[in-house]
Order: structure tokens, then sequence, then C-alpha cells
């Protein structure tokens, strides 16, 4: 893949570049992600990145895929750290690349504090995180000045799978008339619960996105009360981000039929 005639950083033998790949739509990379591709002797990919991302990559590229899947075998974080280690250690040019934002629940900062702490060289190269452009792509606005001023993003579940406990729930939800919460459907019940505990109504709206920005994502709107039996119904299956607020209801707007089937053909022709 060609780029524009910018000035492109130098990818040096036995560095590392952590990267985020965006939520899909292989044009939603960054330019600096494709520059790491187009120089990355290995690329150490994530569950998220489609074919057609990895098709950026230099021919003779290695591609080495370290996805991380609830209830599917998974490598071990301390293994992918050590590997982007011992890499570039023999003087490879090493790519991480990672679904959505790498510092956005991607565990990014674990990989670059473990590369910081065996002296190998590396960048970080931002990505667009699904929380903020799947849900562009969906048709549901973080922001409106008729409903809300601001946003909280949080985490489906902890590093040890759980739900988090160290949230402040109540506080949370009188804080923040917009919740994003990624990895959202492995414990979705227990998520609506706790949010209808801290003081939400079951008419407040929700809704999920599967698959966000690919040529097969699928928006259910629905309201916190009705959502798990409606993604029960639908088939809704991870990935999906839950979003809560009066936000959703802007989808009937800008969620119309054509503008999806503008969004899937330009996913299709990227692929």
């Amino acid at each position: 893949m060609q780029l524009p005639a910018l000035d492109m950083p130098v990818f040096q033998p036995g560095w590392v570049w952590l990267a985020g790949a965006g939520p899909g739509d292989p044009g939603l990379l960054t330019l600096h992600a494709v520059n790491a591709l187009n120089q990355a002797d290995v690329v150490i990919y994530d569950a998220l990145v489609g074919e057609a991302i990895l098709r950026c990559a230099r021919p003779n590229a290695i591609l080495e895929y370290a996805g991380k899947r609830g209830g599917k075998p998974s490598p071990k974080q301390r293994d992918i750290s050590l590997r982007l280690v011992e890499l570039a250690q023999a003087g490879k040019r090493v790519l991480r690349l990672k679904g959505g934002d790498p510092f956005v629940f991607g565990r990014g900062a674990e990989e670059a504090l473990a590369l910081h702490e065996s002296g190998i060289p590396f960048r970080i190269i931002p990505g667009i995180s699904a929380g903020i452009g799947g849900l562009a792509y969906a048709g549901i606005p973080l922001t409106h000045r008729d409903t809300n001023s601001c946003v909280t993003f949080l985490t489906g579940h902890n590093a040890s799978g759980e739900v988090p406990d160290s949230l402040d729930w109540a506080a949370m939800v009188r804080a923040s008339p917009v919740l994003v919460i990624y990895m959202a459907m492995k414990h979705l019940d227990l998520l609506v619960a706790k949010l209808r505990h801290a003081g939400l109504s079951g008419d407040r709206p929700a809704a999920l996105v599967q698959d966000a920005t690919l040529p097969q994502m699928r928006v259910l709107t629905s309201t916190l009360g009705r959502i798990c039996a409606d993604a029960q119904a639908a088939g809704i299956a991870p990935p999906a981000l839950l979003v809560v607020g009066e936000v959703v209801d802007l989808h009937a707007a800008f969620g119309r039929s054509d503008l999806q089937a503008t969004l899937n053909s330009s996913c299709q022709a990227a692929s």
C-alpha cells in the first residue's frame, strides 16, 4: 500500500511498535499504522485484526496470531510480552497490532511496561477505539448538546474475567448520562443488574453493537430493562459494545438503512 509523500518514521531493527488497528474497517487504519505494516519484519496481531488489514503488511512479513477470545484457548499475556522482547532482541522490527487503540482496554500498557523493563525501544501508535469509531458507524453519537456533555467508558470484565468489583456504580451512574461498556456480552445480565441497582430505570435507552464497522455489523436498540432478552432473541454475540443513554434514541435518525448500506459498501470495497 503506497503512502502519500509524508515524512514518516523509519522502523528500526530491534524496535517494537505497539499500534492500534482501529475497530475493524481497514479504512480506519492510521497512516502511521500502515507505515508500520509496510516495514515490519514480524506482525503479532490480535483476534480483532481482520485479514484485510493484515494484507497491508509487506509480502515477506511473518504474521503471528496472539489473539485472546473469551472461553477459548488463548496465549498468556506474559508469553506474548516475552515473545515481543525475544523478537526485538533478535534484531527484528516487531509490530504488535491490536484492535482499536492499544491503550484502551487493550493490554498495551502491560506490554509497553514489559518492553521498558527489558530495555527494548518502542513506539506507541494510537488507533481509533471501537467505543468511538464503532458507535459512530452504528449511528449512535457519543455526545449531543441536548443529552449529555459527559461519557464514561468501562470494561465488562477485569483481568480475571469477572465484572469489575472496584467500580462505584452508583457514583458512575449519577455522574455520567452515557455509558459505553466494552466486552459486554459475557456478563450482560450482571452488568444490567448492576446498572439497575445503581439507579438506572428499565426505560433507559440501551443498544448493543456487534462487529462494529464491519460489513456484518448489527445494531440492536432496546431499553435497559429489555436488552438482555432482546439480545438473546436476536442472537447477538461477541464482540459487542453496550451503550446506555439518551443518545441511543438518535440511532433512529443517524442509523438509516441508506447510510448503513454506504458504510457496508465501503467496508466490502476495502476488503
